[in-house]
């Protein structure tokens, strides 16, 4: 495994993401000016327990253009919840996603752009010798984001990605 050298690049350009996603929930605005367009912000799913993420997660491997696409598709993910209040990770040798219930009174992990996050890292193939963080995992979650969030997200979320300096790859399958 390559050294994880965009990692804070990749976290910082997700927090912003996920800061515009709560501001237009919490004034109910969902227009917004980006590169002198104006788009209008898709629903990001909420989910409210473990179960609720293990069936999103389920349904998106089933999806055919993801099976199409990404051979791991095939491989279950277990989903569990993790004990304290960091933030989710996927465990590569159980294939498993443990996500935090509550941060306090908030469940800041049980949201679709977490779980994309960390389905990118389990659609990450075996052979490959990449970067946790590395371009190709960017790119697989950049698609992700625009096929099941919307185009809209994917691309606040890529020009995001672009200004905190992440380099985007092709997204090797």
């Amino acid at each position: 495994m390559r050294r994880d050298t965009q990692r804070g690049k990749v976290y910082d350009a997700e927090a912003l993401v996920r800061r515009v996603f709560d501001r237009a929930d919490e004034y109910g605005v969902r227009q917004l000016e980006l590169l002198g367009s104006t788009i209008t912000l898709p629903i990001e799913r909420r989910f409210a327990s473990v179960e609720s993420v293990q069936s999103y997660v389920d349904s998106v491997l089933a999806l055919n253009w993801v099976r199409a696409q990404w051979k791991r598709a095939y491989v279950p993910v277990s989903v569990r919840q993790r004990a304290g209040q960091q933030a989710a990770h996927y465990e590569v040798e159980t294939a498993t996603i443990a996500v935090p219930l509550h941060v306090g009174a908030r469940a800041w992990a049980l949201r679709e752009l977490v779980v994309l996050h960390e389905l990118a890292h389990h659609l990450e193939p075996s052979e490959l010798d990449v970067a946790p963080h590395g371009q190709e995992f960017v790119a697989r979650y950049l698609e992700l984001v625009a096929e099941l969030v919307g185009v809209e997200a994917g691309l606040l979320i890529r020009s995001t990605m672009a200004e905190c300096g992440v380099r985007i790859g092709s997204g090797a399958h």
